[in-house]
């Protein structure tokens, strides 16, 4: 009895050593778009010199094409974005990618000593190369979105030439404005919340805020709601890595290793290069979507950014149920809205 035992358990154990090593390196693809004329890929492109994965899908590449930049730094929306998009699939060719190191764009043995914001801005341009001689065609809406708003303010500045309009969501601007009113913000709803440890730990961090030196730590702005107020971006995240074809469980790690090496050296150069400094006008038309409640880059600063930004078209669009997502948490009036300008 006890050998089979033995025996059961062995078999038990290689099953589960098999399971992990699929999960480890199982194929990964998009799911197909049905439909004569549609798109959707997902793989690794060349772009200024490095492997970056790019996903494209929509029912018909002759549709005008929306590349996504995303946050982070090192945040792929890839693994699980495709939930909120199904809508804009029907009326655009919408391109998602993981910057340079970051998610599946991170390479194990590769040097990220170098990564700055303009490298990433001339991996922007390359991929907007691509993507535009790929389908055939030119008309390009930028959209950023939080920290992919740094890297899309300064691409559209760079080459107003290649894109028909920018959209910042989550729209960054002056760190040290932004930092403070989220401080704040964080502050009073702990207060209410009668979280005197939050209060007391929050407060310990007020002065290297206020020197431009640090950010409010994100894990409270979305315990009190200044991340998030209709999804859940966590579980978006770990529904994505586990139950999507995007990403297999090494992507898992290399995402997570792409975050930690990434995000530390980019928001130092954030820190200390506020995005007004740098860009003052665009040549293309301009858009700025925040949701009401978002404490991650606040109202009040993409508001004060965007009063003396020069654009010959601009329009600064609120989301009144939404904080640092309204592209998600209010999917149906950003595509309606989308669809409307475009």
């Amino acid at each position: 009895m006890r050998r089979k035992l033995v025996k059961i358990f062995k078999r038990t154990m290689l099953i589960i050593v098999l399971i992990a090593i699929l999960a480890l390196i199982f194929p990964t693809w998009t799911p197909e778009i049905k439909g004569e004329n549609s798109i959707s890929t997902l793989g690794q492109v060349k772009l200024n010199g490095e492997g970056h994965e790019v996903m494209i899908r929509g029912v018909d590449r002759n549709n005008p094409i929306i590349i996504f930049v995303h946050g982070g730094p090192g945040c792929s929306e890839i693994p699980y974005v495709r939930k909120y998009q199904q809508e804009l699939e029907q009326h655009f060719t919408v391109v998602h990618y993981d910057q340079r190191g970051s998610g599946k764009s991170y390479h194990f043995f590769a040097n990220y000593s170098n990564l700055t914001t303009d490298l990433l801005v001339d991996d922007l341009l390359a991929l907007t190369d691509y993507v535009t001689e790929e389908l055939g065609q030119d008309k390009v809406v930028l959209i950023g979105h939080s920290f992919g708003t740094y890297i899309g303010m300064k691409a559209a500045a760079k080459a107003p030439d290649k894109f028909n309009a920018y959209i910042g969501i989550g729209q960054m601007a002056d760190t040290v404005q932004s930092e403070s009113e989220s401080l704040e913000y964080t502050m009073e709803q702990a207060k209410q919340a009668s979280n005197l440890e939050d209060v007391k730990s929050l407060e310990l961090l007020r002065d290297s805020i206020e020197r431009g030196e640090g950010f409010t730590p994100r894990i409270l702005l979305q315990k009190y709601g200044g991340a998030a107020r209709l999804i859940n971006e966590n579980r978006d995240y770990n529904l994505g890595f586990f139950l999507n074809p995007e990403y297999n469980g090494l992507d898992v790690i290399r995402f997570y290793k792409g975050v930690l090496g990434s995000q530390d050296i980019l928001m130092r150069e954030v820190l200390a290069n506020h995005l007004p400094n740098i860009v003052d006008h665009l040549d293309i038309p301009t858009y700025f979507v925040m949701g009401k409640y978002d404490y991650m880059t606040t109202v009040n600063a993409a508001r004060d950014y965007f009063d003396v930004l020069e654009a010959p078209v601009k329009d600064f669009v609120v989301f009144e149920e939404s904080a640092h997502y309204p592209q998600f948490e209010e999917k149906e009036r950003f595509a309606e809205w989308l669809n409307e300008l475009f």
